[in-house]
């Protein structure tokens, strides 16, 4: 089974709530709330919806850049950028008990937010994405391979997760590299049936030796 993480998406076919709830539907358990041009009051309205969805789901829901209604709310947890609140911030203002997970494009990336205490990484872009603005360089296979060998000799153990432009035939190479998950949202929203396609992709036994699952469990009451 593949670790997915889910990050909302808005289209002209869905909302972020009904974007999510398929992604649940089809046994994903892993939700990023992401609405990044999105008024807080907004964001707060869909995160209250998608609490108890994600619950019943036995599923983690983290919101992305949020960190005050983070606390607020009692999510699971948050995820920053790297022009969002420093991790060590997020951490002061959350303590221990919420998930922290911060986007990298660099190793000098890796390290910092390892330092800062960040729980995952986000590590991508795979290839170039439309879902996100102000894109940074494009890492490929190659990109991700260099990483994580840099991370092994520094012995630098954190959760990475793959994003940014992958698809459902990228996913075997990209899992080779020894990334622990992968992170998707326009390819499943774009597929025909959305809840299918997560389904498809959860199931697919195209997991490698080098490759390492895990799984975050709720850290809030």
């Amino acid at each position: 089974m593949i670790s997915l993480q889910f990050i909302t998406h808005q289209t002209e076919q869905y909302s972020y709530l009904e974007s999510a709830r398929m992604a649940l539907e089809g046994g994903c358990k892993w939700i990023q709330l992401r609405m990044k041009d999105a008024p807080l009051e907004e964001v707060e309205a869909v995160a209250l919806q998608l609490k108890p969805l994600c619950k019943e789901h036995e599923a983690i829901l983290i919101l992305d850049d949020h960190v005050e209604l983070t606390k607020k709310l009692e999510v699971d947890g948050v995820h920053l950028g790297k022009k969002d609140m420093p991790i060590n911030q997020a951490r002061q203002i959350l303590g221990e008990a919420f998930i922290i997970g911060g986007t990298a494009n660099t190793f000098e990336d890796v390290v910092q937010h390892y330092r800062a205490g960040a729980d995952y990484l986000g590590i991508g872009p795979f290839r170039f994405t439309t879902t996100k603005k102000n894109l940074s360089p494009v890492l490929g296979l190659e990109g991700y391979s260099s990483i994580l060998s840099q991370m092994k000799e520094a012995n630098i153990k954190i959760p990475v997760v793959a994003i940014g432009g992958i698809t459902f035939e990228d996913i075997p190479a990209i899992l080779h590299t020894g990334v622990n998950g992968i992170a998707l949202s326009g390819t499943i929203l774009g597929a025909d049936n959305p809840v299918e396609e997560t389904r498809r992709i959860i199931d697919s036994p195209q997991r490698t030796r080098r490759t390492q699952s895990f799984s975050f469990f709720p850290k809030t009451e």
